[in-house]
C-alpha cells in the first residue's frame, strides 16, 4: 500500500544532463517539476569515480569551449573549463607534431565566457624548428620523452605539403564561420567517404583528420554522418577542446544543485508512462500534466515501445598514475599511425589539477570499439611508444568499459529528431540530436521549449509536495 499520489506539472524521467537541464529550464519558468532517477546518483553516463584522491571519468567525452549550450544552459554559467593546449599533438612515425593550432586562440575558463578568438589555422607544424639542411641524408635522433624536430623532405611536411596545409587551414577557417543550418543542408555521406569526396589528400586525411574525428566522434571507422563530422570540426575550429573541472560529474551535479530542493529523487524506478502520469515500482502512480523521458535510448524505448534504438559506440577508458608526468604538457595526444588500441590520451592532471592528489600524475587513455582481452597490457605497450617513456611502473587505477557510451550517428541521421511525441509526452537525450554533450543539452532545450509552449502561459496547477514513502503491505 502506498501513500496518496504525488502531483506535479511535469515529471522528468532520468537525471542525466539532458533531464536535469530540461528541469532547470522548466523550474525557471515557474513550472513545478519532479525528476525521477532509477540510480542512486545523478549524472548517468557522465559519472566520475573517486579512487585514492583521483577523479576518474567513466567515458571521458571531450568538450569544446565552442559548444553553444554550455553558455546557454541555465545553471552552467559557473562551470570551469580547463582547455587542452591549442590544437592536438599527433604521434606519427615515432615523432610528435602539433596540429590544428589557431593563431590567437584563447581558452575559456568559464562555460559562459568560453569563446576563442579565431584566426588563420596552422594545420601542422613541427614541435621544434626544422634544422638547416646539410649535405647527405640525415635522420633525427629520437630521445624518449623529448620533442623531436622534423626536417622537411621533398614530398613536403609530415602530414601533407605546404599547399595541402594551407588549403586545409583555409577550409577550417571558413568552416568556423559557416552557419550550422548551412552545414546541415550539405549532402550526407559517411564521414570517411565525405573526406575523400571533397578532394582532400590521403595523407592529410589519414595523418590528421581521421585520428581527430575518431577522437571527437568516438568512431574509429568514421561511419558517422558527414553532417555530424562537420559540426565536430566546426567546434574544433571555433574553440578549444577542454575538460570540466572536477570531472564529468561536475555538469550534472551543478545542474542538480541549482534546482529547487526536493526536485530530484534518486532510487525511483519508473515502470510505465502516459501523457498524464508515470508509474513507479516504489511509489505507485504520479499524476502530472506532462512527462519528459530523458533516459538513454534503450531505457526510453522500454517505456515508449516503438521508439527507435540506435547502435552504440563502445568506449573503454584506462586510467594510470605515473611516477613522472610524460613530457607532453597539457596536450591531447592522438596516434596518427593507429599502431595500437589507444585513440587518444592525455596527462589529465596537467589539464585539470583537481583530478589528482597534489604531486601525483593522472594519465587517462581512451580505447574505441569492443573491449579487448588484456586491454591494460596492450594500452601500456602503446602508451610507451606514444609518450616515449617506460610505462612498466605505472599503476593502473581503473579500467572503465561502457558498451553503450555514445549513440551511433550513421547516415541518414536526423540531427533534430522530434522531442514532442504527443501533447503531454516528450523525449530528449543525445539520441535525439548529436551524440555529444552539446547534443544532449540542445535536445533538452528543444524539449523544454515544446513543453512550455504546450502548457501555455497560465500559472502552474500544482505545488510540489514531498515525495511519498512506500509502506510494506
Amino acid at each position: 500500500m502506498l501513500e496518496p499520489t504525488y502531483q506535479a506539472d511535469v515529471v522528468v524521467v532520468g537525471a542525466g544532463i539532458a533531464g536535469l537541464s530540461a528541469a532547470r529550464r522548466l523550474t525557471s519558468a515557474g513550472v513545478t517539476t519532479m525528476v525521477l532517477e532509477a540510480a542512486h546518483e545523478v549524472g548517468g553516463r557522465m559519472a566520475t569515480e573517486k579512487v585514492d584522491g583521483f577523479r576518474l571519468d567513466r567515458i571521458g567525452q571531450l568538450l569544446s569551449t565552442a559548444y553553444p549550450e554550455l553558455r546557454l544552459t541555465p545553471g552552467l554559467d559557473g562551470l570551469v573549463l580547463h582547455p587542452f593546449a591549442p590544437g592536438v599533438l599527433l604521434h606519427s612515425d615515432g615523432r610528435h607534431h602539433r596540429a590544428g593550432v589557431q593563431t590567437g586562440a584563447r581558452g575559456g575558463r568559464g562555460a559562459r565566457g568560453a569563446r576563442s578568438a579565431r584566426g588563420a589555422l596552422h594545420v601542422v607544424r613541427a614541435l621544434a624548428s626544422s634544422p638547416r639542411p646539410v649535405p647527405g641524408p640525415r635522420r633525427p635522433v629520437a630521445v624518449p620523452g623529448r620533442q623531436v624536430s622534423v626536417p622537411r623532405s621533398r614530398t613536403g611536411a609530415p602530414l601533407g605539403t605546404a599547399v595541402d596545409q594551407a588549403r586545409l587551414g583555409a577550409a577550417f577557417t571558413k568552416l568556423a564561420d559557416t552557419p550550422v543550418e548551412r552545414l546541415l543542408a550539405r549532402p550526407e555521406l559517411p564521414a570517411a567517404e565525405a573526406l575523400v569526396a571533397r578532394g582532400l589528400p590521403a595523407r592529410t586525411i589519414d595523418g590528421f583528420l581521421r585520428p581527430l574525428l575518431s577522437a571527437l566522434l568516438c568512431d574509429p571507422d568514421l561511419t558517422t554522418s558527414s553532417r555530424c563530422a562537420d559540426l565536430a570540426l566546426r567546434a574544433f575550429a571555433s574553440g578549444r577542446l577542454c575538460l570540466p573541472e572536477g570531472g564529468a560529474e561536475a555538469l550534472p551535479e551543478r545542474l542538480a544543485r541549482t534546482l529547487p530542493p526536493g526536485t530530484v529523487h534518486t532510487g525511483v524506478r519508473v515502470t510505465a508512462v502516459s501523457t498524464t502520469s508515470v508509474t513507479t515500482a516504489e511509489h505507485g502512480e504520479f499524476r502530472c500534466r506532462a512527462v519528459l523521458i530523458a533516459t538513454g535510448a534503450r531505457a526510453a524505448a522500454e517505456l515508449l515501445p516503438g521508439l527507435r534504438v540506435p547502435d552504440f559506440r563502445p568506449v573503454t577508458v584506462v586510467h594510470h598514475t605515473a611516477d613522472e608526468p610524460p613530457a607532453t604538457g597539457t596536450s591531447l595526444l592522438l596516434d596518427a599511425d593507429r599502431g595500437g588500441p589507444v585513440a587518444h590520451t592525455a596527462v589529465t592532471s596537467r589539464v585539470d589539477p583537481s583530478r589528482a592528489p597534489a604531486g601525483r600524475t593522472l594519465v587517462s587513455s581512451t580505447v574505441l570499439g569492443p573491449p579487448q582481452a588484456q586491454v591494460d597490457t596492450a594500452v601500456r605497450v602503446h602508451l610507451a611508444r606514444l609518450y616515449g617513456t617506460s610505462t612498466a611502473r605505472w599503476e593502473t587505477l581503473a579500467v572503465h568499459h561502457t558498451a553503450e557510451a555514445v549513440p551511433a550517428m550513421r547516415p541518414p541521421h536526423d540531427l533534430r529528431r522530434p522531442v514532442r511525441l504527443l501533447a503531454g509526452l516528450y523525449v530528449c537525450g543525445d539520441h535525439r540530436d548529436t551524440g555529444t554533450v552539446q547534443g544532449a543539452l540542445h535536445s533538452a532545450h528543444r524539449a523544454s521549449a515544446a513543453i512550455l509552449a504546450d502548457l501555455g502561459a497560465d500559472r502552474p496547477l500544482h505545488t510540489a509536495d514531498p515525495l511519498p514513502t512506500a509502506r510494506a503491505a
